[in-house]
């Protein structure tokens, strides 16, 4: 018997993933409640949800961080559970731990969940035992150069230091030759306890030229856990995502059985619940592969998943944290063609530095099997206080080719202008031969930057130009009245129900 749903939900994040879980509140009749700090009072998260409350200044640890405000907004609201989404606070046990003592749901894993894969130290431990392969490397904290030594001339160079609760590239250096070891090991330490107040590193085996390769898995509170298979997210800069695809190109058959089996196993060595994201490290040459992380949370990536599962993911955590068991088993899922994610970002793309700033003119592109997860709108200023993505685009295509064609064709109608964006690279990437024979890795934008850097604006397509110039010189004619009422203010207007500021 399913459970009665939920009838109000606070989305505690901002951005696209604020306006994906709104949309899917939307379409299971439940209120969405909105949090936004001043910086994003015209925020299109704001505007589309049913209820939008202030939770203070730009900076997120005063406004998207603030767990007791963000509480006392969702107490106000009635609201009966919290959708974190990813980043913020969507891994945060304190968080989890203050909505289950005030009584509101949290739509994702338990904070035991969370503890166990935080610290990839335990995680490790967790998933040898497990029987999950791990990197070789330190069975635990190394906590001298002396130790860091001895070690590396053990397991050989390259070797990679990493903050044991780090994320997002922070806390990780690669190390090729012992003379860069001291200065590597004491900034792994210094960034682990900057950013994530703990300077514990570890260390393991860097395999050159690897694959980064994660499986979608499902838990619920019954025991059932599925995996959803696999997403190759190898093109990277700084260690970040930048486009993904399903399923990887690299993977043999064999081998995706085996990781899909790795991850299920993974989940239930802590009886996982929830959407998360077991991630490995995959050898393109030995076709061996790793255990590096557990993301215990919905991923960025998701979109390609359910392009080619048919799986609304956010529904299912939604359903999942009602205490209903999966709508699925794994003998029912199955890929379906292929699917491309490229991650549009308000930076310049030769440097990757944020490029904040008002948008003047801004256009979509749609067509079939063209799905756009963005907050970006003409008039729209992008603040400098978050993460620079300010869109995601994705493609399906019933082959790999037909869905990166089409990701071609998609960025070539999508026109932003007033502020940079990386655009200009990811049609470069597309382009480029070894990201269509599928044999590119996470070294790919590091090793071939030189190749790229003529192509970003070799065959920009005059009439994006054109079509932009005009947009902008409208724009530019509008009265100084019209241009103050932006679109934000019309949907204001129309689209909301009400809009609430603390």
């Amino acid at each position: 018997m399913r459970r009665e749903m939920f009838k109000k939900v606070l989305i505690a994040n901002r951005g696209e993933i604020a306006i994906r879980i709104t949309r899917a509140c939307r379409e299971l009749g439940i209120s969405s409640v909105a949090i936004f700090s001043e910086a994003d009072r015209e925020s299109l998260h704001v505007i589309l949800a049913d209820e939008a409350y202030n939770v203070g200044p730009a900076p997120s640890r005063e406004s998207y961080l603030n767990i007791p405000k963000i509480i006392e907004v969702a107490k106000k609201t009635k609201a009966d559970a919290v959708h974190p989404g990813y980043g913020f606070l969507s891994e945060n046990t304190h968080f989890a731990r203050a909505c289950a003592k005030e009584g509101i749901a949290f739509i994702g894993p338990t904070p035991e969940n969370v503890e166990a894969m935080g610290d990839k130290l335990s995680a490790k431990a967790l998933m040898r035992k497990a029987g999950v392969p791990t990197v070789p490397g330190s069975d635990g904290a190394v906590d001298t150069i002396e130790t860091a030594r001895t070690l590396a001339q053990k397991i050989g160079y390259p070797i990679i230091i990493k903050a044991s609760a780090g994320g997002g590239g922070k806390g990780m250096r690669v190390v090729r030759q012992e003379s860069d070891l001291v200065s590597a090991f004491r900034a792994c330490q210094s960034e682990g306890q900057n950013y994530f107040a703990d300077q514990t590193v570890y260390i393991e085996k860097f395999i050159n030229d690897p694959k980064h390769i994660e499986i979608q898995v499902f838990g619920d509170i019954h025991g059932n856990v599925c995996q959803l298979f696999e997403r190759e997210c190898s093109v990277q800069r700084r260690h970040q995502k930048l486009i993904e695809e399903a399923p990887s190109p690299s993977v043999p058959p064999e081998v995706r059985m085996k990781m899909g089996e790795a991850a299920v196993r993974a989940a239930k060595q802590i009886n996982y619940v929830g959407a998360g994201t077991i991630e490995f490290i995959f050898d393109n040459s030995t076709k061996e592969f790793y255990f590096m992380e557990m993301n215990t949370r919905l991923q960025v990536e998701h979109p390609i998943t359910e392009l080619t599962t048919g799986v609304d993911l956010v529904k299912e955590q939604i359903q999942v944290a009602l205490g209903n068991p999966l709508s699925f088993k794994q003998s029912t899922l199955q890929q379906t063609g292929h699917a491309v994610e490229v991650r549009v970002c308000a930076e310049d793309p030769m440097t990757y530095q944020p490029s904040p700033g008002v948008i003047r003119a801004c256009r979509h592109p749609q067509g079939p099997f063209v799905r756009v997860d963005s907050y970006a709108y003409p008039g729209y200023e992008v603040p400098i206080f978050y993460d620079p993505m300010i869109a995601k685009v994705i493609t399906w295509g019933e082959s790999r080719e037909e869905a990166i064609h089409r990701m071609q064709r998609a960025l070539a109608e999508f026109i932003i202008s007033g502020i940079k964006s990386n655009i200009p690279l990811l049609k470069s990437v597309l382009r480029h031969p070894k990201f269509n024979d599928g044999t590119y890795t996470t070294q790919f934008l590091e090793k071939n930057f030189e190749v790229i850097e003529p192509e970003f604006f070799r065959e920009i397509d005059d009439a994006v130009f054109l079509i932009s110039a005009a947009i902008t010189a409208f724009n530019d004619r509008k009265s100084k009245d019209v241009r103050q009422l932006n679109v934000a203010s019309k949907w204001r207007q129309v689209g909301r129900k009400m809009m609430l500021r603390l």
